[in-house]
């Protein structure tokens, strides 16, 4: 994995990217029994820091002056009041709900049109708290509460891993491979950011083989296609940070491929 990929500034589109790039990679071999069908999930999401915005109520005569005898006497001698000039305002910035857009694929039987197998790509927004992230799990319940598969793919450090038991170390990235016909048991393929990106098999319906996977070239077609080699700079840290011990495996890697 490329950790500056990982930038906030660049994953939507990365994302965005990858889910077409999948699609496109595994389409051919799953034909004609099975299709690949790119969905989204839409939600409202709404900063943590946002503030509520109120219109109150506003009169240009206050309660009190409508019903001053001294100020109706006044208005029958004059034509015009003067107002007294306002304090100046600060220029602040108000956090808005945005509508979010989240693509992922579903591997589908082409007679049927029945779901076989649903692959989600995690963004920022899944592994943080709001809206982002309970849209996810409920969605995540959902599928493991039926008969389609899951593959779930994790490529960012940030954020916290999605619920599951029996981890025995908690590394950068995961695959989880989710077989109905397995549950509550399933398939983690974790690895860090030193380590090859796993070979993994995409489950179908019984009786048909599984479908190889690998992850790692696709992901060297987006960085090329993308053109992400001109737009990193590579003398910078990564965003989000990596240990002592990942910077100096990676200098060493951007060294020897003259990026650093």
């Amino acid at each position: 994995m490329n950790p500056y990929l990982e930038n906030p500034e660049l994953w939507s589109e990365v994302h965005s990217r990858l889910i077409v790039a999948i699609a496109d990679e595994i389409a051919p071999t799953l034909l004609p029994n099975y299709y690949v069908a790119i969905e989204k999930r839409i939600y409202l999401s709404t900063p943590e820091d946002s503030i509520l915005v109120g219109i109150p109520d506003v009169s240009v005569i206050s309660q009190e002056a409508q019903f001053s005898p001294e100020l109706a006497r006044n208005s029958t001698n004059t034509s015009t009041a003067t107002l007294a000039k306002p304090d100046e305002p600060q220029t602040v910035t108000i956090a808005l709900a945005e509508d979010v857009q989240e693509r992922y694929l579903e591997i589908r039987d082409t007679k049927t049109g029945m779901v076989v197998t649903t692959i989600e790509l995690l963004s920022p927004k899944n592994k943080q708290a709001g809206e982002g992230k309970e849209a996810y799990l409920r969605k995540r319940q959902r599928i493991l509460s039926s008969s389609t598969h899951l593959v779930e793919i994790d490529l960012l450090r940030s954020g916290k891993a999605m619920p599951m038991q029996g981890v025995t170390k908690l590394k950068d990235y995961r695959i989880l491979i989710s077989r109905s016909d397995n549950r509550p048991h399933a398939q983690l393929y974790a690895f860090n950011l030193q380590d090859t990106i796993p070979k993994v098999e995409l489950p179908l319906k019984v009786g048909d083989n599984s479908l190889v996977f690998e992850l790692k070239p696709i992901l060297d077609g987006v960085y090329n296609r993308g053109g992400y080699h001109f737009r990193i700079d590579y003398s910078q840290p990564p965003i989000p940070a990596i240990s002592r011990k990942a910077a100096t495996w990676l200098n060493t890697m951007l060294a020897e491929q003259g990026l650093k």
